[in-house]
């Protein structure tokens, strides 16, 4: 007898008749996900640990080992780590399933918002761009089974790659908006400008592109702010190099910076998505500076993994009890202190629920939805 198939929720339940709802308004499951990832004032404090290539470099380099020769059980050591150190700091995680999961998902605090990550980390790389696709296995309906409270993907992408390019990445994007429509479960998106194939810079690494300029980055978040992609939380590189920043600090050339800045603010406001920083891996310092114009924009958080723990990993792995007190140290002071900026300058995410004028009688809200 074939396995029994687990019933679908409507796609368009939001928009049934007992239930009101206008464009700033989520759906109940969306909502109550976005709050879980959220602390109690409505900033993201979101640590990132379902990096792949970027972690399995930090080991092979404080090994002395090649990356291949990095093994599944000291990837899945480090992250458990992290998890222990880090998951009572922070207001979500987000966790990868082939390494994260299995290696401490036990460790994870009731309270803390788990987020899913979806896409492979191997791209196919193109002379038009990069295409994305999921991981073998992996799926929006599999997160929401296993109690996951957001689903994230990252698409790279850049509105002057191939045409061709482009559309699978929307399609990509696209798909699993539906898919998290479908189920009621909050859609985070990261996008990532990147170096093209044969280009100077090239590097298929995960840090900031050296070409990036901040059209590429504002044209991305327009495409993807549109209804279409279902998307809930935006999470984004700075439209500026952290490197170069400016201090924020009233002069010429920090206004002009801060327009940059403003422009996807004003995009994301417009379409009441919320929105955080993405940190590349930047010095801490420097990613600081980074938030401080993305909070004047109206950001709301951060969702940073290297910048808080690449050091502990570095210059301590494999001794595991020096990587869970150089985390409890330095890592717990970066995390600290971005926290304390994020509270005192974040904009803060408020649920808007819809309404139940028409629900008049037992029974409406059931049928409804």
């Amino acid at each position: 007898m074939p396995p029994r198939r687990r019933p679908q929720r409507n796609p368009h339940h939001q928009r049934v008749s007992c239930i009101h709802e206008d464009e700033a308004m989520r759906t109940i499951g969306k909502n109550r996900g976005l709050a879980r990832l959220a602390d109690a004032d409505g900033h993201f404090r979101i640590v990132a640990l379902d990096q792949r290539p970027p972690l399995f470099d930090a080991i092979a380099k404080a090994k002395g080992i090649t990356r291949d020769q990095v093994e599944y059980s000291d990837v899945t050591a480090a992250k458990r780590l992290l998890v222990e150190n880090l998951a009572p700091h922070c207001s979500s995680m987000l966790f990868d399933p082939n390494f994260a999961v299995p290696a401490a998902i036990d460790l994870l605090p009731p309270r803390c918002g788990l987020i899913m990550t979806l896409e492979e980390h191997r791209v196919e790389e193109t002379a038009g761009g990069r295409k994305s696709r999921a991981i073998t296995n992996w799926s929006v309906d599999k997160i929401r089974a296993m109690g996951g409270d957001a689903v994230k993907v990252l698409a790279w992408y850049r509105p002057d790659a191939d045409a061709a390019v482009n559309e699978h990445q929307k399609k990509f994007v696209r798909e699993i908006g539906e898919g998290c429509a479908r189920h009621d479960i909050p859609y985070v998106l990261e996008l990532l400008v990147y170096p093209f194939l044969g280009s100077a810079n090239h590097t298929a690494d995960y840090v900031e592109s050296p070409g990036k300029l901040p059209a590429l980055v504002i044209d991305s978040v327009r495409e993807f702010a549109k209804p279409e992609y279902n998307v809930d939380l935006l999470k984004l590189e700075s439209p500026l190099a952290a490197n170069s920043l400016p201090a924020r600090d009233g002069s010429a050339e920090a206004k002009a910076a801060q327009k940059e800045f403003d422009a996807i603010g004003d995009i994301c406001r417009a379409r009441n998505i919320p929105w955080v920083l993405l940190s590349g891996g930047a010095a801490p310092e420097k990613f600081e500076r980074v938030l401080d114009y993305s909070y004047a924009a109206g950001a709301s958080g951060f969702l940073a993994g290297r910048t808080i723990w690449l050091d502990a990993v570095l210059k301590n792995f494999p001794d595991r009890a020096a990587v869970a007190a150089s985390l409890r140290k330095d890592g717990l002071n970066v995390l600290d202190r971005l926290s304390e900026l994020t509270t005192a300058k974040g904009t803060q995410w408020k649920a808007r629920y819809p309404g139940f004028t028409d629900i008049k009688q037992e029974g409406d809200f059931a049928r409804a939805y």
